[in-house]
């Protein structure tokens, strides 16, 4: 491993232990406690109350870490586009919660204003990278090997990727530390892939992201002293999401977020089947909780997850 990026990854790690037992008994002050699904599963009803929104302290550690390491050599514009999409996919995420958990309003922003603003997000990325990447609108093809210029599809396939890898981070967020150590898992293959073909602050960025995410399992691991919410989880997806296409690596994510996929593919698949035969095909969706109801703790459906996360990056790291 590049010492830059363990370097890069202890900060961040460092930086969101010190923030949790300060920014903890805030959202406890300002009653920010997450509300539990009444039809979910019954053991989670203990969780009711718990502070979510806890997103904030990984959102600042990255921040913090990324301008603290690139603070010699000054931010770059690669560097300034994938902080911003970040903070702004958080943006959306804190909008919801505060609307819901601080507002106490059970609406928050609807799926369609979320849905225009990480579209708009992906329009500027994919504009910006087709403009100054060396592959313009490339990418490149795991199993060929090889770059494939998409052209004018480039832009929607670009907005398709991010805002499928936000909303799948956000299914997966369900259970205590199971969307932080897949995101820390993955976002560290990305950092690694970085740093080998020489995007550094793409490396950089997922460094601490893995490192914040980490951090953050000191406080979100079983059982949770504090949630990610929405503006943890947006942020997240979004991080992976902008970094893989930094690099024009985008089809790697179904690869090695495969836990995010079958996490959105199992949502849809009940939904289609409860509403063409009335059946469901899961105990309930998203698959983590299928694995729950079937008598999984919920300690054994993380573990398993984030070991299918590892060995699914380590396949990644042959394709690439």
């Amino acid at each position: 491993m590049d010492i830059s990026i363990l370097i890069t990854l202890l900060v961040a790690f460092i930086i969101t232990a010190i923030l949790g037992p300060i920014f903890i008994p805030v959202l406890r002050k300002i009653k920010a406690g997450q509300s539990i699904r009444e039809d979910g599963p019954k053991a989670h009803l203990a969780k009711a109350g718990t502070p979510t929104m806890g997103g904030i302290m990984i959102i600042a550690a990255v921040l913090i870490t990324c301008i603290s390491m690139t603070v010699r050599r000054g931010i770059n514009t690669d560097m300034g586009i994938l902080l911003i999409s970040f903070v702004l996919c958080g943006l959306i995420g804190f909008c919801d919660d505060f609307i819901k958990v601080v507002k106490k309003r059970n609406l928050g922003l609807t799926a369609l204003q979320k849905l225009i603003f990480q579209i708009i997000i992906a329009v500027i990325i994919a504009v910006y990278q087709a403009k100054v990447s060396v592959y313009g609108t490339s990418i490149y093809v795991p199993i060929m090997r090889d770059y494939v210029d998409l052209g004018w599809f480039y832009i929607p396939f670009v907005a398709f990727v991010l805002v499928a890898m936000v909303n799948a981070v956000n299914l997966t967020d369900g259970l205590d530390g199971l969307a932080g150590g897949c995101v820390a898992v993955v976002a560290l293959f990305l950092a690694l892939v970085g740093s080998e073909i020489g995007y550094t602050s793409s490396s950089t960025f997922s460094a601490a992201v893995a490192g914040a995410c980490f951090g953050f399992l000191l406080f979100n691991r079983h059982p949770a002293k504090v949630f990610m919410g929405d503006t943890g989880s947006l942020a997240l997806g979004g991080a992976l999401a902008v970094a893989a296409v930094m690099m024009n690596i985008e089809l790697i994510l179904p690869i090695a977020g495969g836990i995010f996929l079958v996490e959105v593919l199992s949502v849809i698949i009940q939904v289609v089947s409860f509403k063409t035969r009335k059946k469901r095909v899961f105990r309930m969706a998203p698959l983590h909780h299928h694995f729950e109801l079937g008598g999984w703790k919920e300690t054994k459906v993380v573990a398993v997850f984030w070991i299918i996360t590892l060995l699914l990056c380590i396949l990644s790291t042959f394709l690439l």
